[in-house]
This record gives C-alpha cells, sequence and structure tokens, in this order.
C-alpha cells in the first residue's frame, strides 16, 4: 500500500504558519514579478479568486475583501517542506519526496500496528501541531489511486483528513466520481483522446479492456490505466535525467543595458551549471535566447536566439558562463528594452569517461573540476551564491525578480529570524 501525504494550500498554509492572524482569512501567494496568483485559500477561492489570475485584474477584489498577498519565496517554502518530510521519516521507514509538497510513503507491513488509516491521521496530526500545516492522505495499492484519494480527503471533511482505497469497491465508487482531467498522467492531448473515444470517467477508462488500451496510448497511458485498476507499475524513486536544462525569467524592470544583461545571463548560465552538477551530468551545448515586452507595442521588439557546441562535454561554470555571455555579445541588439532572457543547455549527458580531444581549449580541465565541487560544497553548508562569480551579482539588479510582499526567511537566515514581542 501507498499513502499519499499532500500537504493543502502548502504555499499559502506556511505564510499561515508565520502569520497566525491569517487563519480564517483569505489569502494568495504570486507568482514571479508579483505577476499571476499561483496558491490560494479556500476563502480567497470563495471570493471568486483562481489560480493564474493576473493581480492588476483581480486588484479591486482583493483590495475590498482584504486579501492578504505574499510573494513567492521558495526557500522559505523549501525549509518548511524539509520538516514535513522529517516528520514523516520519525514515523515511516520509506518515504520519497515527490514535489515541494507531496510525499509518497510504502506503508507494506504497517497494518500489523493496528487500522493504517488511523495510523496515518496521528501522523497527519503530529504533522499539524509540529509545523502547523495541513495534509490531506490517500491510501491505496497504486500512487496513482493514492493521488485519488488524497484529493477526495482534501474535498470532504467527512474522510478526516485520509481516503483508503483499499478495496475493489472503493476504487470503483472512487473512479466513477472524480474528474477525468485531474488524475495523474492525464495532460491535455490525452485528455482530447479519451473524449474523443467517447471516456468521461476515469473508471470508464478503467474498464477499458487492455487490447484497446494498448493499441490507442503509448506506455505511460498503459501504465496509467493498469494504476487505475490496482496495478503499481510506477515507480517515481527513479528519476529520469533530464535531457536539456533551462534558466529562464521575466525580468523585475526592463534591461536595456549591455552591462545588466551580460549579469542576467551570466546568473541564468550559472544556476543551469549548478542543476547539471546536482544531477551528475554535462553538456555538450548551450543556447541563449533575449526578448523584449511583447505587451508594449509601443516599444521596439525584438528576440533572438543562438546556440554554441563546446568541444568537450562540460559542467564548468566558467566555462558555461563565459560561452553564455559569448553567445549573448552575437545576439545582443542596442536600443531595446529587454523583458526577458534564458540560457538552455542541451545534449545533456551522464558524466562519465570520455574520449578526448587532442586540443582541449580547457588546459587546467581536472583543476576546475576541483574547484567546482568545492564551490558546490560551500555553497551547501552556507547557503546559495554564498560563493559566486564576479560578474554574477546581488540582489539589487534591475532584472531581478520583484518580490515585494515577500516574507522573511525565517528559517534559513540569521537576520531573519522570526521576533516575537510579549
Amino acid at each position: 500500500m501507498f499513502a499519499l501525504v499532500d500537504c493543502n494550500s502548502f504555499f499559502c498554509s506556511v505564510e499561515k504558519a508565520f502569520h497566525p492572524g491569517l487563519e480564517g482569512k483569505p489569502v494568495v501567494v504570486l507568482s514571479n514579478n508579483d505577476g499571476c496568483i499561483v496558491a490560494l485559500t479556500p476563502e480567497a477561492k470563495a471570493l471568486g479568486l483562481k489560480r493564474g489570475d493576473p493581480l492588476f485584474r483581480v486588484a479591486p477584489t482583493v483590495e475590498a475583501h482584504n486579501v492578504h498577498v505574499f510573494s513567492t519565496n521558495m526557500v522559505l517554502y523549501a525549509a518548511m517542506s524539509r520538516r514535513v518530510t522529517n516528520i514523516l521519516r520519525k514515523h515511516i521507514m520509506h518515504v520519497e519526496n515527490y514535489s515541494i509538497d507531496e510525499s509518497f510513503c510504502q506503508l507494506d507491513g504497517y497494518e500489523r500496528l493496528g487500522n493504517v488509516a488511523d495510523f496515518m491521521r496521528d501522523v497527519a496530526q503530529k504533522i499539524r501541531l509540529w509545523t502547523d500545516i495541513p495534509v490531506s492522505v490517500g491510501i491505496a495499492p497504486t500512487k496513482t489511486l493514492a493521488k485519488v484519494g488524497s484529493k477526495y480527503a482534501k474535498q470532504f471533511k467527512g474522510y478526516r483528513g485520509v481516503c483508503q482505497i483499499d478495496t475493489n469497491a472503493k476504487r470503483r465508487k472512487a473512479l466513477a466520481g472524480f474528474d477525468l482531467a485531474d488524475v495523474w498522467g492525464v495532460g491535455r492531448s490525452t485528455l482530447q483522446m479519451l473524449r474523443l473515444a467517447g471516456v468521461r470517467t476515469p473508471l470508464e477508462f478503467a474498464d477499458k479492456p487492455e487490447a484497446w488500451v494498448r493499441s490507442r496510448f503509448k506506455l505511460p497511458g498503459v501504465r496509467m490505466w493498469m494504476e487505475l485498476n490496482g496495478q503499481p507499475c510506477i515507480d517515481t524513486a527513479e528519476t529520469p535525467q533530464k535531457q536539456s536544462i533551462c534558466t529562464s525569467r521575466s525580468f523585475g524592470e526592463m534591461v536595456d543595458t549591455a552591462a545588466h544583461m551580460k549579469e542576467a545571463v551570466a546568473h541564468f548560465a550559472t544556476a543551469c551549471a549548478n542543476k547539471l552538477r546536482a544531477q551528475n551530468s554535462v553538456c555538450g551545448a548551450l543556447a541563449v535566447f533575449v526578448a523584449s515586452n511583447r505587451f508594449r507595442a509601443d516599444l521596439p521588439q525584438y528576440e533572438a536566439a543562438e546556440s554554441h557546441a563546446f568541444a568537450v562535454p562540460t559542467a564548468d561554470t566558467l566555462e558555461i558562463v563565459r560561452a553564455a555571455i559569448e553567445v549573448l555579445s552575437r545576439i545582443y541588439k542596442s536600443g531595446v528594452q529587454y523583458k526577458r532572457a534564458g540560457v538552455v543547455l542541451t545534449d545533456v549527458r551522464p558524466d562519465a569517461p570520455m574520449q578526448m580531444p587532442l586540443f582541449d581549449p580547457v588546459a587546467n580541465r581536472r583543476e576546475r573540476r576541483t574547484l567546482m565541487a568545492a564551490i558546490d560544497q560551500l555553497n551547501h553548508r552556507y547557503g546559495p551564491q554564498s560563493v559566486r562569480l564576479a560578474i554574477d551579482p546581488v540582489a539589487s539588479s534591475p532584472w531581478h525578480t520583484r518580490c515585494a510582499h515577500r516574507s522573511r526567511n525565517y528559517l534559513t537566515h540569521v537576520d531573519e529570524l522570526l521576533t516575537v514581542n510579549i
């Protein structure tokens, strides 16, 4: 049996945990640059607000109903996520983080402790007591059905936070009343194919013959069908290596100088290199793209992209940043106010022994690998960007993301610790 532990309105719940006066009040969390709503509480949904709403369009509702607005603070949310995970691992041996607010738990053998649903309710209560984060739990023989159960647990209070799908009758009842678009693995194209085939509910899809499914869908669709029928076959613990790595962002303010564009591209290239080494990979090429603000028809419009191939696949920040700036110099056009830029690493492959070229442009490659490892260790110990390139600036640059409503990093920054006045 699997249990999916899903934190309810996680971003908003974290903000409420550090602002107790917000309990029962509408709260929303915004995307990068404080643009759109990415998370909201049930109280905010009751006002007609929806995920994806641009803040400027719903500003009258926000102001009229005193909706509390926060900027996304992933550092704080990640720290709180680790606390939730640590509580789970104190009670359950096998816990797998699926996302920042979801974890799968392997419950085989825990039935000897008594009722598994009551056991998970006890764990959920401890999470709420120790972190003030409410969670919903779905228990089922497959991870897909566990996700279905967690949504029922979140939607209906009668489950008391835990929905267990442990019989065929419960499985069929749950799938019959579930929205097909909410099934794990059903994307837009899959949903369209199912509807064209007359499938309206997950149960109707699960009841289709295996031959029918295999004739219309590829392996992911077949696995989804098997999971809906109670046959576990999805191993999310096997994280596939990314085929490309991209870091891009809309700027907090439009940029019209080459110096600031170089800072932004260097920052994005550094982030890509860090991700590359984190998955023990190297890349064979990179691309840089820039674009103006397409919503400002009164300004000159421009967008461009160009790539660069490395002589030797690399994960060296110095080499990647230098190449990214070189590409930028070829596509940069003066007189344009840029709103967005990004770096994409392609031809990603495992960092394994390879045949080196006769003329390697990097003479001290072995020493550079040691340097990168040392920098990664320091940044892991003392925090991101504790050691960075001189061209990578602090957060005061105009292209950095706007976050006017950001909470402090209460759990990770000594200068931003929570202050309690008595």
